[in-house]
């Protein structure tokens, strides 16, 4: 059975890839900050471990309690947007903390499970477009937009890394979805995104390690 571990997988297209996942016969892990957020996760028929992965102590406890479970796919998607991002009014610990969760802490738990990659062997990430420059045509948003560009070169960087250890990674985009962070005004469905992505990881060369590639299978210009 494949076995997949998603952070994040509480709600939104954390949720909704375990829902995909486990329906199509895979093991899938999930990490959730609040133990009361579990539930959705499990009845989606995911395994519930209860981790903030921007706490260095608790991605260590994850990973004593994952030891020796071999992981096809280490999905990170846990991520937060921040509050007070525009110009003249950002906070600096408040730009850290979105940094330490949307970019340090996908590197972080990379290096943690990388030994325990098995089969398809992808690292993957939920980016943004928000994150490429070449889509920054709004300004703002500094602490997202720094995250998910910082994220979109950890990922290009450990494609060169774990190139021979045969890991594959990608970041992804999942396009504007309704979701707690999208908002109910966003075009897009979760499922129909996810559907997506998954898509992407299904067709994954190693050509295409350390891309930037949208949910319908286009790549995106850093």
């Amino acid at each position: 059975m494949p076995t997949i571990l998603i952070t994040g997988a509480n709600r939104g297209m954390g949720l909704e890839f375990a829902r995909q996942y486990a329906a199509d016969g895979w093991r899938v892990l999930g990490t959730v900050r609040d133990p009361m957020g579990g539930r959705a996760l499990s009845e989606a028929g995911g395994e519930v471990y209860v981790c903030d992965v921007a706490d260095p102590q608790q991605v260590a406890r994850l990973k004593a309690s994952l030891a020796g479970l071999g992981l096809d796919i280490l999905l990170n998607n846990a991520g937060i947007y921040g509050e007070n991002q525009e110009f003249g009014a950002v906070d600096p610990q408040g730009f850290l903390k979105v940094v330490a969760v949307d970019t340090l802490a996908p590197l972080k738990l990379a290096e943690a499970f990388v030994d325990q990659m098995v089969g398809r062997k992808i690292i993957a990430a939920v980016s943004s477009k928000m994150g490429a420059m070449s889509d920054n045509t709004s300004g703002g948003a500094y602490a997202y937009r720094v995250a998910k560009a910082g994220l979109n070169m950890v990922m290009k960087s450990l494609s060169v890394d774990l190139a021979s250890r045969g890991v594959l990674t990608v970041a992804l985009s999942p396009g504007w979805v309704k979701t707690d962070m999208g908002g109910p005004g966003a075009p897009l469905e979760a499922v129909t995104a996810v559907a997506g992505m998954r898509k992407v990881l299904a067709g994954l060369r190693a050509e295409d390690s350390g891309a930037f590639i949208h949910y319908d299978g286009s790549s995106i210009p850093w």
